[in-house]
């Protein structure tokens, strides 16, 4: 075990470092090699069908059964299966997102023709698409709406989809992190026309690299089949826009192992969460995002928001956090409306963001990975709340 003794003083202030190691913000729970070595050798002995296999076949019907979804599709990422999705759906003039998200929601719109991308603000408790901004946005030239499932913590479908169904508009869920979330007790993916979820390590569902899309959309879901081999349908006869966004066998391989773990990684995530946020809630100025009682979160990242009573700010915190050899991200920092890519469109938007600047600001994202023991998750509370304790002597360090 990697975990020093407690000493009185933070490492920042000249205390032992709370790991002798850095704790990495994320450590990938994959399927073991003994579940995947013989698909892997399965594969080889096809020798040419390194694409459209069986594996393939088997976890897009395996995922279909998970989420209870119609029809699943796997791709080569989730960035590919958003640009797929968008530009088969034929969106075009203003679609509303999140800023508060990864770059990739953003960036898979910005490669479709005559698409204006109109961010709007998140809801302070949950940090996800707040559904009253949405309805704010919506002018005659808006086509969609894009929610993001921040974190794995399920945004307010309902309430999204009513919208969307009340202005007849296209409706996409960037489900990157919430492969085994649930909203109100069942699995995300049967929601808006599509969702749209990642397989990276980073993941709760891992393929190694790859996405997934789900939808019960028949066309949309036989025209993504074709779309993501360059748009042909087996003839070489290019039929409509689309790219290489295959997903390999080897890819499904693995996908087809780690799915038989995703309900137990999740588990064992909320769990590590439960503790820390039992160990961190009496701390004053230290805020946890708000999941529903009826919905279940991967966790994919647990971030706490530092408020101005914990005294030391996000980025002080962060400082101490990283003398202390725990790894931090500030997800999202800067949030989409503040990246290079976008200050054009600014320009013409007038869409104040508090809260998404405010969390950009002061949120962030501490280790967590369903493999870390419990000494050493309830080790980072000890440490965030000798910091703390010690906060005053820090800014006077800290200056």
């Amino acid at each position: 075990m990697n975990i020093v003794i407690d000493k009185n003083l933070p490492a920042i202030l000249g205390g032992e470092p709370a790991f002798k190691n850095l704790l990495q913000l994320v450590y990938p729970d994959f399927p073991s090699w003994k579940s995947v070595r013989p698909l892997l050798k399965d594969i080889y002995k096809k020798e040419e069908i390194f694409t459209k296999g069986k594996y393939l076949k088997k976890l897009e019907d395996k995922v279909c059964e998970y989420t209870q979804a119609k029809h699943a599709i796997c791709v080569s990422s989730c960035t590919s299966g958003l640009m797929l999705v968008y530009n088969l759906l034929g969106l075009k003039g203003e679609v509303i997102l999140p800023s508060f998200t990864f770059m990739a929601t953003g960036q898979a719109l910005l490669w479709q023709k005559n698409v204006t991308p109109i961010f709007v603000d998140v809801d302070p408790e949950t940090f996800n698409i707040d559904p009253d901004k949405i309805e704010e946005a919506i002018t005659k030239n808006t086509t969609a709406i894009v929610g993001v499932h921040v974190y794995g913590n399920p945004a307010n479908i309902d309430k999204i989809e009513s919208i969307a169904n009340k202005h007849d508009l296209k409706l996409i869920f960037d489900a990157a992190h919430a492969f085994g979330s649930k909203y109100n007790e069942k699995h995300i993916g049967i929601n808006g026309d599509a969702e749209v979820f990642s397989c990276s390590p980073t993941k709760i569902l891992i393929a190694g690299e790859g996405g997934i899309i789900t939808t019960n959309n028949d066309d949309l879901a036989n025209k993504l089949k074709i779309a993501r081999e360059y748009g042909n349908p087996g003839n070489y006869d290019s039929i409509l826009v689309g790219m290489n966004a295959r997903m390999s066998e080897f890819n499904a391989a693995m996908g087809l192992k780690s799915l038989k773990k995703v309900d137990k990684v999740v588990k064992k995530r909320n769990e590590r969460v439960n503790l820390l946020i039992k160990m961190l809630k009496d701390i004053p100025g230290i805020k946890f995002q708000k999941v529903n009682t009826e919905d279940l979160s991967t966790y994919k990242d647990f971030t706490i928001v530092i408020e101005k009573d914990f005294v030391l700010t996000r980025d002080q915190l962060v400082k101490c956090l990283n003398a202390e050899n725990i790894s931090t991200r500030n997800y999202y920092s800067p949030p989409l409306h503040l990246q290079t890519n976008y200050k054009n469109l600014l320009k013409k938007q007038n869409n104040p963001l508090p809260v998404t600047e405010m969390l950009s600001n002061c949120a962030v994202t501490l280790p967590l990975s369903s493999i870390y023991k419990f000494n050493q998750i309830e080790h980072i509370g000890l440490t965030i709340k000798k910091i703390y304790n010690n906060r005053k002597e820090i800014i006077k360090k800290l200056g």
